[in-house]
């Protein structure tokens, strides 16, 4: 039994045409050969533009909603053939389905038969804190395609070439044309002789199996600029893989991704430590050597020290990506190590300093001297 064409398209019977035509258009993304390989879904999509057909045009949706199919089909056809503005279904249909299979003009085809570029590639690398700080050559390993040196590329066997592939005639692409009383429409698949290259290559390449290039793998050397962080993209050019039909090979693009250090942090172009004093250093000030990134070096104390300090020790920190003349500080936190124990001896020495120094703490004794040269309440 013939279908509704207002329920083939889920519009009411007083629909306008711009309703019809997103309805159209909805359906027909939905169930286009290209993208819905269910089965029936062809049918269905000839259904919805047999549908829209009949009710995109005012004269013909009036006599079909007058008389029914049978006033639009068969015999009901001549006449319509010359009807002017088929232009308007032909517009719907080439902007829903332009970008399917890569397109479906002339620039497809000549996409297809020319040279191709190869896919790009990607590499995580690890690094050191201090490799990203300093930078310098790494040795990478890849596998990336590179292009046959026995067929240079063509995939066919010495002395033999290629030939246009006879079912798309060098296209790449196969169409298969309906005709309609209203006109025709077009729908366009990759060839299946030459899987979308427009070439058949009779007699293979034994070194690449026709395929025209080959998996390598290979040892790259890889200059890392001082300053990188975690995120940092570095380009290879011509590193990827190789292009189709003479076309040049892809890139390789680096991700570089910085190891924790159980010392150092970084805060941008900053490096963060921290040190660990006596009470004693922190009261009388004193010349320490710490770690730095770029080997010890000697930091100055001064006395009277509080807790938290943060001593910036500058042009001790990581170079900016781009201009490793300019680097940032190194900034040391101090935390203060008062002892849980003492001595008698230290006790003694230390409450005649309290007595020395006077009591403003109200707390008396050792606690009440630390707590008051510490500002610690």
């Amino acid at each position: 039994m013939a279908r509704d064409y207002y329920e083939i398209l889920g519009v009411s019977r007083d629909a306008d045409k711009e309703e019809i035509k997103h309805a159209y258009r909805r359906l027909a993304r939905k169930y286009h050969p290209d993208v819905n390989k269910e089965p029936g879904a062809e049918e269905r999509f000839k259904e919805i533009n047999r549908a829209y057909e009949v009710l995109s045009e005012p004269e013909v949706r009036a006599r079909y909603d007058r008389f029914g199919e049978a006033a639009v089909n068969g015999g009901a056809g001549v006449g319509y053939q010359d009807i002017g503005d088929m232009g308007g279904f032909a517009d719907i249909f080439e902007s829903i389905f332009s970008g399917f299979a890569g397109g479906m003009g002339g620039t497809t085809q000549r996409r297809r038969s020319g040279p191709v570029r190869g896919d790009d590639l990607r590499l995580d690398l690890k690094l050191d804190f201090r490799e990203a700080v300093f930078g310098g050559e790494k040795e990478i390993r890849i596998s990336h395609l590179e292009t046959c040196e026995i067929c240079s590329g063509s995939g066919a066997k010495p002395g033999t070439r290629p030939r246009t592939c006879s079912t798309c005639t060098g296209t790449g692409q196969v169409r298969r044309v309906t005709r309609t009383p209203f006109g025709s429409f077009t729908q366009v698949s990759t060839c299946p002789t030459c899987n979308a290259t427009g070439m058949v290559i009779e007699d293979k390449c034994d070194t690449c199996d026709g395929k025209g290039a080959k998996q390598v793998t290979k040892k790259l050397k890889i200059s890392i600029p001082p300053g990188v962080d975690n995120g940092t993209r570095l380009r290879i050019s011509s590193e990827g893989d190789a292009g189709q039909r003479s076309g040049p090979p892809g890139d390789l693009y680096v991700y570089l991704f910085v190891n924790e250090d159980e010392e150092f942090h970084r805060d941008g172009i900053n490096i963060l430590s921290e040190i660990k004093i006596s009470y004693l250093q922190a009261i009388l000030g004193c010349r320490l050597e710490v770690n730095t990134v770029d080997g010890p070096e000697e930091l100055l104390i001064p006395p009277g020290t509080q807790p938290n300090t943060v001593m910036k020790m500058e042009n001790r920190g990581v170079p900016r990506l781009g201009n490793p003349v300019s680097r940032g500080d190194h900034m040391i936190t101090v935390l203060i190590d008062i002892p849980n124990k003492l001595t008698t001896e230290e006790r003694e020495l230390l409450e005649k300093l309290a007595k020395i120094k006077g009591d403003r703490t109200g707390k008396g004794g050792l606690e009440g001297f630390l707590g008051n040269f510490f500002h610690q309440r």
